[in-house]
């Protein structure tokens, strides 16, 4: 008996190996370079951020690694890349200060990552949907404030604690002025500045247009680099310049031996744990989302992320993050759309920058080294910036102030207690204005005149529901004796019973004021039980 050759062995050993090397030839002219390109991206962010979030700098690079290696395969988008995000930066910041012990912390990230596991396994993904997006800016904007805050400091190498309360404030303290700006001038560093200052503008010149043939290096490892090489110039030229050794990335050479585990005795210790966990859980569900939306739109493929199955990796990433003792992370828009700019077809993109980064810290920890903070607070600057800029401001007045409200109302609260109460607020403002709009859009009313007697007639729209039961009722008592009113119905999809029953009550009352009511598509109720 012949065998057709589909069914065969040998011809499925064929088409695996066709598809390997389809791969491969994919991997090698786009792929790689493309992770190689987000690598660089990627490096200094990862450094950064962990520094702006007060966890050990290594934990940045861990959660870089992690996004890479981990998340990218489980994730169903091609081009998103996971990392440490600066929308992150303040919350962690927070929560390792008030939990005391990065340990305790890892636990927090671990059930960040449990919840975010949950959300996609009961595909939650449009979570998103229902937050007012007026709300998210002001609550990426009050972040971007602080991010740019945190990083005036080391922008300019100030070597003492509480730069704001007892550094730059103290200026303003007293009548001597300049006794204190000569006392704050002794605990900066001109070198920080210097390298600060170079690190902005190179940013900046590179994001102008006519600066396009210019990026072959990507902006960030530019900086880092210029970083590198001013300060050895201005140490081997003995300056005074030159930064001290606390001011340089501290990086141990095996960081691997350096890592720090949770303290799972402490799980059901805290409800702080638990309370941190759902939030950071929370804001890097909304990060992930709100990126993958705009990464997708980069795509010259149109392939759509599942959110669900996104939320799944990012969850289980999450969780491997509070494991190995690494910052929480999510999908990054810088990343994704250098990923995307760089050509990158398939998620084995991301996959390659997180082997760059593990090849890094492996083989070059000496290089990461050598790198200022001044540089990375530099790009942090920028980040900050671009999350918080006077143009978003403008927009959100232009919108209108259902719209500004919220926004600037979310901001104010979050700078002056926290993110949660500041998100709450922002939410309670929106769904005031929500409902307030809701009184006003669920029935028409309109007036005429037949032989000197008013003729008022009220058409219901489609929902009708308690919402509007006090603006009802004033435009009930409104109506003037001997007059004719008209309530219209037929259009309505849901009446609710509480609108059924002030309808039902005045009808019954109206005779009283010598008022003609008509219903049309209403159904009346028994109102005897009231009286």
């Amino acid at each position: 008996m012949l065998k057709w050759p589909f069914l065969t062995g040998q011809f499925y050993l064929s088409v695996v190996k066709r598809k390997i090397k389809y791969y491969r030839l994919l991997w090698l002219k786009h792929d790689l370079p493309a992770g190689l390109s987000v690598f660089f991206v990627a490096l200094p962010l990862c450094l950064g951020i962990a520094l702006a979030s007060g966890a050990p700098i290594y934990s940045g690079i861990l959660s870089g690694i992690i996004g890479g290696l981990v998340v990218s395969l489980i994730s169903g988008s091609s081009l998103s890349v996971s990392g440490p995000a600066a929308g992150l930066t303040t919350l962690v910041s927070a929560s390792i200060i008030s939990l005391g012990d990065y340990k305790i912390f890892l636990l927090a990230v671990m059930v960040a990552g449990l919840f975010q596991l949950l959300l996609g396994l009961l595909k939650l993904g449009s979570i998103a949907n229902y937050f007012p997006s007026s709300v998210i800016k002001g609550m990426l904007a009050a972040i971007g404030i602080i991010l740019v805050s945190k990083q005036i400091p080391l922008a300019i190498g100030y070597d003492q604690p509480d730069f704001w309360t007892s550094g730059f404030l103290r200026l303003f303290s007293d009548e001597n002025f300049l006794g204190n700006f000569k006392n704050f001038n002794l605990h900066i560093r001109r070198g920080a500045i210097l390298i600060t200052i170079i690190s902005l503008a190179t940013l900046i010149l590179l994001q102008r247009p006519w600066a396009k043939k210019l990026r072959v290096v990507p902006a960030p490892l530019l900086v880092v680099i210029l970083g590198i090489v001013v300060n050895y110039l201005l140490t081997h030229l003995n300056s005074d310049f030159s930064l001290k050794p606390n001011q340089l990335v501290n990086i141990p050479s095996n960081i691997f031996a350096d890592i720090s585990f949770p303290d799972f005795s402490k799980l059901f210790s805290n409800t702080e744990i638990w309370k941190d966990g759902l939030i950071i859980g929370l804001l890097a569900t909304l990060e992930t989302l709100l990126c993958v939306e705009a990464v997708d739109k980069l795509d010259k493929h149109n392939r759509i992320t599942p959110v669900n199955r996104e939320l799944i990796a990012q969850g289980i990433g999450n969780m491997t993050c509070g494991l190995l003792g690494a910052i929480p992370m999510t999908a990054v828009v810088v990343r994704g759309a250098a990923n995307a700019d760089a050509g990158g077809r398939t998620k084995f993109s991301a996959f390659t920058h997180g082997v760059f980064l593990l090849l890094a810290v492996v083989l070059i920890p000496f290089f990461l080294r050598m790198i200022p903070y001044a540089s990375l607070a530099g790009i942090l600057l920028i980040t900050g910036y671009n999350l918080t800029k006077p143009k978003l401001f403008r927009n959100m007045w232009g919108l209108g102030w259902k719209q500004f409200f919220p926004f600037i109302l979310t901001i104010i609260v979050i700078l002056a207690t926290d993110l949660l109460i500041g998100v709450t607020i922002g939410l309670l403002i929106s769904i005031y204005f929500i409902v307030l709009n809701n009184f006003r859009v669920e029935y028409k009313v309109t007036k005429t005149k037949q032989h000197q007697t008013e003729v008022h007639l009220i058409r219901l729209n489609s929902n009708v529901t308690f919402l509007n039961k006090v603006n009802l009722r004033k435009t009930l008592d409104s109506i003037a004796p001997y007059s004719v009113l008209t309530i219209d119905g037929s259009d309505c999809n849901f009446i609710d019973y509480d609108i059924l029953e002030i309808i039902s009550e005045f009808e019954t009352k109206a005779h009283d004021r010598h008022i003609e009511v008509h219903l049309q598509g209403i159904e009346k109720v028994n109102v005897s039980a009231l009286h």
